[in-house]
């Protein structure tokens, strides 16, 4: 409780709406315009009644040295981030307002990065993609019509790299803890002939992992070429990830986090002799590739278009070696394919005047995916009949149409009212056999899935400007989605939806700003984590009817002088099921009011900033989050303790004008005071017959993250 009081009384006293969006070097003011219509249809803007922050290039590079792109953004309002490897390279991801990751929507440049069938986001597969980004939009609740899949906690518009007027070449070079190195090499040729510009980034980032055997072995590229006129940009893009990861996924119960937090079970079986050993090529190997053009173009007549066109290639496979789970089945070892296309086009029309700001755009994408699995090996060599023989071959096709228009109308000098209609049409086929999602049959479960849905999501709002340094907001917004494939394969799902509410206040004096939302989220068989995974590692779903989040979020920023400045945002919510049922001990009980697992009642960050000179920065970052419960029914086993973690960042510039333009050294010092805690885990249940009834037996596993860790690292440009 003392945690949460210095946190309230540090963001009452101090500021920060919005870390502002600021453009690198591109000084042309048709080329920032143009380039800002790729993502603008489905951005917030200034006068948007919605709570959002945006995260400028400046502010990424701060703490950019070789971490995945939740990590980066840990400090942001209402965000919850993990890493399975536990040290925030490799497998991590992001919550928003206790929303798991499949639903919190992200594209890049307009372009739905989520997967389609999973609607998961594996930030894995883009290794240093934070140095090839210009801002990124965080949006909490449903935000603005966007495309993809619908945001249910929030949403992250990623804008990769502006054009630029200069020529530049840069490196950049992290070490630090865990043997992690990162090399990364940069380059813009400036425009030429003021029509085209070429630029690139080369990556390669190693890591051991804090837990054991969870290293992470990651290549990148990035590519883009522009070309412009006055009335015109076109730019074409080419960005691909490799990624080679141990995996470390499947986590700890209690007593080992006691004993043994850096352990790591994945591959582990007992050779002849009865001795542990673990397998070797217990990893992940997958590579995706993502094309893009945009071409954005303004008319005579006032209107602005943004056409898009993009495709992605991903293929690969995690490799394992499995104990047998019955008398009828042998160790062995598998591989489990993923080969998956994914291709569409995006558009957008925008007019604007003094009275208004009109929109309408849309998308259409197709998805073409293959899960299929093979055995390398099998103990009981009958049993085997060919060598990779596969053991399923599943397709999933998804198709999905969006079209959406939005208008913000001043109704007067200070008034505006904004409105917002989407339509998504979603037609989804694949199949299912045993083992290719869940360990054998579930009765409830499919293994046909052949469905189509058809949404409507009306958003409207009010925003009220009494000055630019006083605004009130408040709006309402509707979101539905359907099911994700794991959620068929472990059950008979049904379609979400989400009516949520936002009431806002924003105010800035002089050297203080404040922000303040307030939020009612109502959903409706809303598919909540019951804490257990599937095989391939897919976290279990289920919907449990009526369920609300009712909160508060505060974000602030104090300027005391030049040289000093505090941000502080925090989030106090409640977040509960109205009426749950849940299967225990054979009967189906009602466990009344409890609270949404996963979701903690207060979240708060504070960062200090110290600036001794115009060359150097420190900063104290810190990160509270209070328990929370894995399981639905809140358990007592179940109970996720809370933690406080601070971190430091320095940043210092370097003055070499005889060798290069700018040199900046960084130290980043995780974990400062060596906490031990956990950032996520799970729950999990079975039966087994006890007399003439049933018993159920809990369980749960952890997720530990790394004590006090340092990345270093120096960036050169020429």
């Amino acid at each position: 409780m003392k945690k949460q009081i210095f946190f309230i009384l540090i963001s009452i006293n101090s500021y920060s709406q919005n870390i502002q969006y600021t453009q690198s070097s591109d000084s042309l003011t048709n080329i920032v315009n143009l380039d800002e219509v790729t993502v603008n249809s489905v951005r917030a803007r200034d006068n948007s009644p919605l709570p959002f922050v945006n995260i400028s290039k400046k502010d990424l590079e701060k703490t950019n040295l070789a971490q995945d792109i939740p990590t980066l953004l840990k400090n942001t309002p209402s965000v919850i981030t993990t890493s399975f490897p536990g040290a925030g390279i490799g497998y991590s991801s992001i919550r928003v307002r206790g929303s798991d990751p499949s639903r919190v929507n992200v594209t890049i440049n307009g372009v739905p990065y989520n997967d389609s069938e999973s609607m998961g986001v594996w930030w894995v597969n883009l290794p240093d993609f934070a140095s090839s980004i210009e801002s990124i939009q965080i949006q909490r609740g449903v935000g603005t019509s966007t495309n993809g899949s619908a945001a249910f906690g929030g949403s992250l518009n990623i804008q990769t790299n502006a054009a630029s007027d200069i020529a530049s070449f840069e490196i950049n070079n992290t070490l630090g803890s865990f043997s992690t190195i990162k090399n990364s090499v940069g380059f813009s040729t400036g425009f030429i002939n003021d029509k085209f510009e070429l630029s690139g980034r080369l990556s390669r980032i190693k890591s051991g992992g804090y837990i054991d055997r969870s290293g992470s072995k990651l290549r990148s590229y990035f590519l883009q070429g522009v070309y412009k006129d006055s009335n015109t940009l076109l730019k074409l893009l080419n960005f691909a990830g490799h990624e080679l990861t141990d995996q470390a996924w499947f986590g700890i119960d209690a007593s080992t986090l006691e004993s043994n937090r850096k352990y790591n079970p994945a591959g582990e079986y007992y050779d002849k002799n009865g001795n542990i050993q673990y397998y070797n090529n217990q990893d992940e190997d997958y590579k995706q590739d993502h094309y893009q053009i945009h071409w954005n173009q303004s008319y005579e007549n006032g209107w602005i278009s943004n056409f898009g066109l993009h495709y992605t290639y991903g293929r690969g496979y995690y490799e394992s070696y499995n104990l047998a789970f019955d008398t009828n089945s042998s160790d062995n070892i598998d591989r489990r394919w993923l080969d998956n296309n994914f291709y569409g086009l995006i558009f957008s029309l925008n007019d604007k005047s003094d009275n208004y700001n009109a929109i309408v755009g849309g998308s259409y994408n197709k998805y073409e995916g293959q899960h299929f699995g093979e055995y390398l090996w099998y103990a009981d060599s009958n049993k085997l009949n060919n060598y990779k023989e596969k053991f399923y071959d599943d397709y999933g096709n998804k198709s999905e149409f969006n079209f959406y228009a939005k208008l913000d109308y001043y109704l007067s000098q200070r008034l505006l009212i904004y409105g917002d209609l989407q339509y998504r049409n979603i037609n989804y086929n694949a199949s299912i056999t045993p083992y290719s999602v869940i360990l054998g049959y579930v009765e409830e479960g499919y293994d046909k899935i052949d469905k189509k849905f058809n949404f409507f999501n009306p958003k409207i709002g009010l925003f009220y400007n009494k000055n630019e340094d006083n605004q009130l907001y408040i709006s309402y917004a509707r979101a539905q989605r359907e099911p994700t494939r794991a959620d068929y394969a472990n059950g008979s799902p049904n379609p979400e939806k989400l009516d949520d509410f936002e009431l806002g206040w924003r105010r800035t004096f002089s050297s203080f700003s404040i922000n303040l939302n307030a939020f009612y989220m109502l959903y409706d068989d809303q598919l909540v984590l019951t804490g257990e995974r599937d095989i391939n590692g897919y976290e279990i779903r289920t919907n449990v009817g009526e369920s609300y989040r009712l909160g508060l979020e505060v974000d602030s920023k104090l300027y005391i002088n030049s040289s000093l400045n505090i941000e502080s945002n925090f989030s106090i919510s409640e977040n509960k099921n109205k009426n749950l049922f849940f299967s225990f001990d054979g009967e189906l009980r009602n466990y009344g009011n409890t609270d949404i697992a996963y979701s903690p009642n207060f979240i708060a960050n504070n960062i200090i900033n110290i600036s001794p000179s115009d060359k150097t920065l420190v900063s104290l970052r810190s990160n509270y989050v209070s328990e929370q419960f894995f399981a639905q029914i809140n358990s007592p086993i179940s109970k996720l303790d809370s933690f406080f973690i601070n971190d430091i960042n320095v940043v210092h510039e370097v003055l070499m004008p005889n060798y290069a333009d700018e040199l900046k050294i960084k130290l980043l010092i995780n974990n400062i005071f060596d906490a031990k805690y956990s950032s996520y885990g799970g729950y999990y249940t079975y039966e087994l017959p006890e007399g003439d009834s049933l018993k159920t037996y809990e369980g749960t596993y952890y997720y530990p993250q790394s004590g006090i860790n340092f990345l270093l690292g120096i960036d050169i440009k020429f």
